[in-house]
């Protein structure tokens, strides 16, 4: 069987896509055994492909084993039989003879094709996968492709490579339209079922860190540090930062003049609260200021380990706890303390005295 015509299309790929030829004539090899073995079912043993590019042909192999007595047709050839092939063959060894396929069907013909291109399809997204793996934790721009019942498929880069976007890494309340354009967090690459998955998320935390670096200049540069980000997504997001530079406000940077940076993130998040925090290394005062938006009065580290009492006025109880506990759950989780949440009232019932927050000696 002789194609020079497909060697050359071969070679062509192989410039053009910068996929090696051995990759697509170890496609073909494999298609044409598949191809061959269902044509001829139960006829002949293992079947071998041998491709010579420089010659221009494809030759077809029949391989059995040689024994002494026959069991399986299909798989063993006796010695008597096997040294006909050829002379040297002898008990164990693989008995090689070629054949030329006569009536190796359209539809044959067709599955081999169908292999190939599957394979070439899977070897440009696998080279695709590669480009993408420096880019875990980054923020993409994608277009939404498809929706099923759970799922949210994104395309990314230029169409070769498929987002997945998980129900726990969708936004609550955002509503995903087929053709919709928009930004999403690389959380990771993994190996799944149906090969290669990048997982894509607007639900982490690391989309609004991602999206402060992009629009706030200070934080790219370094000069703005972000400390730490709790997020319920959605709702709300709290986000700590601190200047390493003291002639730079960092809670301005963030803001932008008229809060036109925060409030292009608070945009892209469709409307999702963001408190900006200033980081404190006292304990204390980043707790009073992690409460945000509720005055605290005064934070005391309690006996047990990082665990604290803010206490509040007692019309702020409210907004410091939050909607379902959610201010000062959002407060726990970004300062990595235990927050025990009290009005000033009830502060004064159990006997505790309270002094103002601003005071520095009754936060240490």
């Amino acid at each position: 069987m002789t194609n020079k015509d497909f060697f050359a299309a071969l070679a062509d790929l192989e410039k053009e896509k910068g996929i090696p030829r051995q990759v697509f004539l170890d496609a073909l090899e494999n298609a044409l055994a598949s191809a061959c073995k269902k044509q001829y079912a139960g006829a002949m043993g293992t079947v071998e492909i041998k491709t010579n590019p420089e010659k221009g042909t494809i030759e077809f192999f029949t391989v059995r084993t040689v024994v002494d007595e026959v069991v399986d047709c299909e798989s063993e050839i006796s010695l008597e039989d096997a040294q006909k092939i050829k002379k040297s063959y002898k008990i164990g060894d693989r008995a090689s003879e070629k054949f030329v396929p006569k009536d190796f069907s359209r539809i044959a013909a067709q599955t081999a094709k169908q292999v190939i291109l599957q394979k070439l399809h899977e070897t440009e997204r696998d080279a695709a996968l590669n480009e993408f793996s420096d880019k875990e934790g980054e923020l993409l721009v994608g277009v939404v492709r498809k929706i099923d019942a759970k799922n949210v498929y994104i395309e990314l880069g230029k169409g070769q490579i498929e987002g997945l976007m998980l129900p726990s890494d969708q936004v609550p309340g955002e509503q995903y339209n087929v053709n919709d354009k928009i930004k999403v967090f690389v959380k990771r690459i993994k190996n799944g079922f149906r090969g290669a998955q990048v997982l894509v998320s607007r639900a982490s935390a690391g989309l609004v860190r991602k999206l402060f670096e992009e629009e706030v200049p200070e934080i790219k540069q370094g000069t703005v540090v972000i400390k730490e980000i709790s997020r319920e997504a959605g709702a709300r997001t709290k986000i700590a930062i601190y200047s390493e530079d003291p002639r730079v406000d960092a809670i301005g940077a963030c803001v932008g003049n008229k809060g036109a940076r925060v409030n292009a993130i608070v945009e892209e998040l469709k409307g999702e609260k963001i408190d900006i925090i200033p980081w404190s290394e006292n304990p204390l005062e980043f707790i009073a200021k992690a409460l945000s938006p509720a005055k605290v009065i005064s934070v005391t580290q309690l006996d047990d380990d990082k665990t604290a009492m803010a206490v509040v006025p007692d019309d702020k109880l409210s907004l410091a706890i939050g909607k379902d506990g959610q201010n000062a759950r959002l407060a726990v989780r970004l300062t990595g303390w235990k927050i025990d949440v009290k009005s000033e009232s009830a502060a004064k019932k159990l006997g505790i005295e309270t002094h103002s927050s601003e005071d520095e000696g009754d936060l240490a």
